[in-house]
């Protein structure tokens, strides 16, 4: 497969008190150009370092990350990183956000050009009515559209997604879902976003990569999602191939990843707590205690 992105052999360790300790090890992974991959675990396995080190913001221990045939060893502009929160600056309205990286990525475009660029995707995102309001006036889903916003704009090789929606409720969620996949429809970026959501990961990417759980964590497994693109919500909830593919992820994430010890058959329960000594209940105590 000709790959656009190629992590090989990625470990990932940390200084402890105790020595080293290897949180991913040995993660390949191959991605086409245009393909989008959902990359999913359970919490502490290791996914958003995988995702930090493609950004650049975390150093590799070992093996290596080539995008679009150069090596990555720093953070850059060829890649659009969305958080979780969108880390936008206070004091400057949403325009003047997406402003700041347009003005480092096209910095031989005139004034015009630039603003027309962060003024087009705050529209496309939805955000026409308010991209002169600063973060504080916004929503946290408005918030989120700035930050989508923001990354598109850099037009970047690659974008990469933190679980940019795991802060909003479900019905925002599902609409930013939209906005995010109406965004990567019009130029197909490459693209890898980790997140917790089983039904999240089958309804954005091409594939679903499965990682075990750490320490040295890796890839488990890997899911092709055959839903034909443009995807409809409410077809895929009508598609009986959607709970298919719905029970195999799950059944990853509660059967095959763990590798965790069993709690000992005869760990006791812990003591019930004291009701707290209040009224004929003080009084009683403090008889008792005389």
């Amino acid at each position: 497969m000709s790959s656009f992105l190629d992590l090989s052999r990625l470990h990932k360790t940390f200084p402890t008190p105790k020595g080293p300790l290897t949180v991913v090890k040995d993660f390949n992974l191959k991605v086409r150009k245009g393909e989008f991959i959902a990359l999913i675990g359970h919490s502490g396995c290791g996914k958003s370092t995988v995702l930090s080190m493609i950004a650049g913001l975390a150093d590799v221990s070992l093996g290596g990350i080539v995008l679009a045939g150069k090596e990555v060893n720093s953070a850059g502009p060829d890649r659009g990183v969305v958080f979780q929160s969108p880390c936008l600056l206070p004091w400057y309205t949403a325009l003047e956000n997406v402003l700041l990286g347009v003005e480092q990525v096209y910095y031989t475009a005139s004034k015009l050009e630039r603003r027309q660029i962060a003024e087009y995707y705050l529209s496309v995102v939805g955000l026409a009515d308010a991209m002169h309001k600063r973060p504080a006036e916004l929503s946290q889903g408005m918030r989120q559209r700035c930050g989508i916003a923001r990354a598109f704009a850099l037009s970047p090789k690659m974008l990469l997604l933190d679980e940019p929606f795991g802060m909003l409720d479900n019905l925002t969620k599902m609409e930013l879902q939209d906005v995010l996949l109406d965004l990567w429809q019009r130029d197909q970026k490459t693209a890898l976003i980790v997140t917790h959501d089983v039904d999240e990961a089958l309804y954005l990417a091409d594939r679903v990569v499965m990682m075990t759980d750490g320490p040295e964590a890796t890839v488990g497994d890997i899911f092709e999602v055959k839903f034909p693109r443009p995807r409809n919500r409410l077809q895929l909830l009508e598609d009986p191939a959607y709970y298919e593919a719905r029970e195999y992820l799950l059944h990853f994430l509660n059967e095959r990843s763990h590798h965790r010890p069993a709690l000992p058959a005869d760990l006791p329960p812990p003591p019930a707590p004291k009701p707290p000594a209040t009224g004929l209940r003080r009084i009683m105590d403090a008889l008792a205690a005389a």
